[in-house]
């Protein structure tokens, strides 16, 4: 039972990554009907961005308030650069343009710092506590509280806000939005700077668990869509849920199944639900008439 605990508190705080990450895949999808590949990259690159600037010299909380004006730009500039000269074209192009932009950042962050992977220490000093039968490692706890703030706040931007509902209306029609006056291009760039600080958040809260590398990304990123996919692609909660889920159960399975085989315990689940659920815990199966 202790153990189980201990692996219940651990398989919540990865799940919260790949929650915030999968956060970052819906609400790109919800705004452009396509799916951002390089979401992944964006933790990989904000961990390195916050690696640098930590050597730098800079305190921890500046260095992280660079990183995520870092990823902010990068947002900006991925909308501009891969999705904006393509938004007529079908979904088929952007998305393999998203694909071909993670490779980019993948092989221009190899390029600038080699395939040695780099340190970066975690917030506080104090490695945990001992609550019980069960250590809560602080680093994981501040994942989890941080994930926690984000879906309040998610919550109350969308719902209360008159932004956030700007946003969802574009989302759902962008013609409609349109009509009414709403600049459906710049709800669009702020979905692309929302997401893209959503997955460098990610990927600097990971970064001290794990050790950052060019790979890093693309293993978070495909955890994140795995959760898309279980959770109901296209819907909040569902990401959220699903993220935590896989957490959980990679975490479970590697204790009690197999280590080497921690990350396919994820795809699994994935292939069990699009078997037999394929439109996710709170997806809605649509039907259609010829």
């Amino acid at each position: 039972m202790d153990l189980a605990l201990q692996l219940l508190f651990t398989g919540i705080g990865i799940g919260a990554v790949y929650s915030l990450v999968a956060l970052g895949f819906v609400l790109i999808f919800r705004a452009t009907n396509v799916v951002n590949f390089a979401q992944g990259e964006f933790s990989m690159v904000a961990a390195y961005l916050m690696v640098v600037a930590v050597e730098a010299g800079l305190p921890y909380w500046a260095a992280f308030i660079v990183a995520l004006l870092g990823m902010a730009l990068l947002g900006a500039v991925f909308n501009l650069g891969v999705y904006y000269p393509l938004r007529h074209r079908s979904y088929l192009p952007v998305i393999i343009a998203t694909i071909g932009a993670s490779i980019l950042l993948a092989n221009s962050v190899l390029a600038i710092y080699g395939p040695q992977p780099q340190v970066l220490e975690g917030w506080f000093e104090t490695p945990g506590i001992q609550v019980g039968p069960v250590y809560l490692d602080s680093q994981y706890l501040l994942i989890i509280g941080v994930t926690i703030c984000l879906v309040i706040f998610n919550f109350w931007f969308f719902e209360k806000t008159l932004l956030g509902k700007k946003l969802q209306a574009t989302s759902q029609d962008k013609e409609m939005a349109s009509l009414l006056g709403i600049s459906v291009s710049t709800m669009i760039m702020i979905t692309f700077i929302y997401s893209a600080v959503l997955g460098g958040l990610a990927g600097i809260l990971v970064a001290p668990v794990l050790f950052v590398s060019i790979q890093m990304g693309s293993t978070i990123a495909l955890k994140a869509f795995a959760a898309t996919i279980i959770g109901g692609f296209g819907d909040v909660a569902g990401a959220i849920i699903g993220g935590l889920a896989l957490g959980v159960i990679e975490t479970f399975g590697a204790a009690y199944v197999s280590v080497p085989y921690k990350d396919g315990f994820a795809f699994l689940v994935l292939i069990a639900f699009l078997i037999f659920r394929p439109q996710g815990i709170f997806g809605e199966r649509v039907a259609e008439k010829a």
